[in-house]
Parts: C-alpha cells; structure tokens; sequence
C-alpha cells in the first residue's frame, strides 16, 4: 500500500489534512496515512506521532524557550519518515516546522509538497530561493501566489481556498438564538481570538476589556467565544471574568450558528477573519505579538494590510488594529461603529462578496483540487 505522510502544526492546518486524507481516500482507497495532527486528522485514521499542540507557538519569544523541544521533535518526524518510507511528504502550513522536515528528508530522496503557500510574498521575499530547494511542489490558496513561486522555479497548483468548504456561510441564528436563551433584544458579538497559545495569551485580555467598553455604548450584548482545541482552557479561564459573560462553543455546528446571529466580530487576523466574512459578518481585525517580534516583522513585512480579505481586495474593507493600535480603546470604537452604523456594516458585506469569487478553484472544490495534485505527484513524480 502507498503511504502518505502528513504534518500539520495547527487547527487550521489539521482542518486541511483531515479534508485532504478524506479526498484522497475516496480517490485511491489503498492509499494509508502517518505523520502529525490533531483532531480533524485523527477523525480520517491518523495516528499522530506526538501531540500537534507541541507545535502551535508563534513569535520568536514565544519559540525560544521551546527551542530544545521543538528541535527533539523535528529529529523524531524526521527519523520516522525515513524510517516508514513515504511515497509523498505534504507538509501543511505551518512552515516554521514544516519546511524544515522537507530540508531534512528531501536530500534523502523524499518529494515533498506543501500546502498553502508560505507568505514570503508578504514578508522576506529572499526566502523563496530556499523553499526552491525544499520542495517539488506548492499547493497554494491565493490567486496572486503561484505567479510569485512560479518565478522562482517551483511548481505550483492553485487549488482555491478551503474556507469554501467550511459551512461557515450556512449557520442557523434561530437555532443558536433558541439553543442559549439569546432574547430578541441581545445583541449577538463573536470573539475569536486564534488557536494558538501566545495569540490567545496576548488577544483575550484586549479582545475582554473592549468589549467592557463597547457594553456600556450598547446595551444587551452578548458576547459569543468558539473553543479551539489546543487553547479552550487559557480561553475558558480568561473569559470568565469577562463582563458581559461570554457563551462558550465547543462545536463546529454552535460555531457557524453563532456567525448567522452574530451582528459584529472582534477577530484574530488570519483564517478566521475568512471565515467569519464567509457568513457576512461585519468585523474588526486585531492583532498583537511580542515588541521584539514585531521591531522584526516590521522591517520584513512588504504588504499593505494583514487580513486576507483586504489583501485580496486591495483595499482596508475591515478595520485593522495591530500592535500598540491593539488597544481595548481602538477595537471598542471600531466595535461600536459597526454596531450602530448600518452603512458601515453593509459596506463591509458587500466587500464580502467579490473577494471570495477570487478563491474558487478552477475546478470542483478546493480539498478534491488539492488531491488531485497530490495524486498526480504520486502517479507521474511531477
């Protein structure tokens, strides 16, 4: 039987390996499965090779005093995917750990693809020579990537983007109003703060006191916060000292619910601000990471806006608060406007819609575009 070996090194990564595994599973049912994941892989059959949360860290201070347990399991991955022989490495996302397993075991012989395009394009371009040398193949989910690799000689398939298949867009608001007790006259707010331990450490507390301040602008608001995985318990302790309370989502179905009744969103740049403009809500997008990450990031980073809605617009349709503008001040503003402003909110939603056009795959849906290129890896060795 063929294997395929698999690494992700967060929730959104794992989402992507589990939709992955479950396509090419229905193409080629011989096809078995290793590597690293958490629960949307371990739903599809793998069997992770130690806990993915040991992986979800970002910033340099944030790594450093992991540095030594993170090098034990780059040794490991590396040590077991010579030893099972994979006929495919696709590392995903992540490319922290992932593109340094493919510096490791291309030289010996593996192909390695990676899925979703590392964002050298936004920040220290010069790296795209290095990728040249790590991988055979990039499966990107941004339109304007594969011209940017392409010219450094690395093939690329776009293969759209996976928040297409989320159901995001599809949640019930009565529902989720009825399953909490949600009155008519509450005012249903998302929080999602990321999935990873320091965005979680340094959102949670800002993302809290600003919505304290938007509360007394606007009465009877209801604050609603998805658990991930790898953080629910930093979350849960942190948000239950929040005034007003916060409802809790542990599934992925309360979840999407809450993006049909929710009326505004307070979110963490990255996949979720996608998601949460799939389902048309308006929203305001914060970031922060350590002072001395960022003095780094801004002598590095070459784009104009850090969500991906507004990279891909090419124009601010969402607010952007980042670092010392990350205030509870800032974000409660920008909160309130969008709550009491119906043109600011519908302006937002009609940006909404010709951004996600741009992420369709030029043929069926992205997961079932992503296994094709990887079986055309497997069949032909492109």
């Amino acid at each position: 039987m063929t294997l395929v070996y698999l690494i992700a090194g967060e929730a959104s990564g794992d989402l992507l390996g589990g939709r992955l595994i479950a396509a090419l599973r229905r193409a080629r049912p011989d096809l078995t499965f290793a590597g690293v994941g958490g629960e949307s892989m371990a739903g599809q059959g793998l069997r992770s090779l130690f806990p993915m949360r040991e992986l979800a860290l970002m910033g340099l201070l944030e790594v450093l005093p992991n540095i030594r347990r993170l090098s034990r399991r780059l040794n490991e991955t590396a040590a077991d995917i010579v030893a099972r022989k994979p006929a495919l490495v696709v590392t995903i996302d992540s490319p922290g750990f992932g593109l340094r397993i493919a510096a490791r075991v291309k030289p010996r012989g593996f192909r390695v693809v990676h899925y979703v395009a590392p964002q050298v394009w936004a920040w220290r371009p010069g790296r795209v020579k290095r990728i040249a040398r790590e991988v055979d193949r990039i499966l990107a989910l941004l339109p304007f990537e594969a011209p940017f690799f392409e010219a450094a000689g690395i093939p690329v398939d776009f293969v759209g983007h996976s928040i297409l298949e989320s159901g995001a867009g599809a949640g019930d608001a009565a529902r989720f109003r009825a399953k909490h007790g949600i009155a008519a006259h509450e005012r249903v707010v998302l929080v999602m703060p990321g999935s990873r331990r320091s965005e979680v450490g340094r959102l949670l507390p800002t993302f809290g006191a600003a919505l304290r301040l938007a509360a007394a602008q606007v009465p009877h608001l209801r604050p609603v916060v998805p658990l991930a995985g790898p953080v629910e318990e930093a979350v849960r302790a942190a948000a239950a000292r929040w005034h007003p309370a916060p409802i809790l989502l542990r599934t992925q179905d309360d979840k999407y619910d809450a993006f049909a009744a929710a009326e505004a969103g307070l979110i963490k740049s990255g996949t979720s601000s996608l998601e949460v403009a799939l389902a048309g809500v308006p929203m305001v997008v914060g970031y922060k990471v350590n002072p001395f990450t960022a003095i780094i990031a801004r002598r590095l980073v070459k784009v104009e806006h850090i969500s991906i809605v507004n990279l891909l617009a090419k124009c601010r349709i969402i607010p952007e608060l980042v670092q010392e503008d990350c205030t509870p001040e800032k974000l409660s503003a920008e909160l309130v406007r969008l709550l009491t402003d119906p043109a600011a909110a519908r302006a937002q939603r009609e940006g909404f819609a010709g951004v996600f056009d741009m992420l369709r795959p030029p043929g069926g849906v992205p997961s079932e575009a992503a296994a094709a290129a990887v079986l055309r890896m497997l069949q032909d060795g492109a």
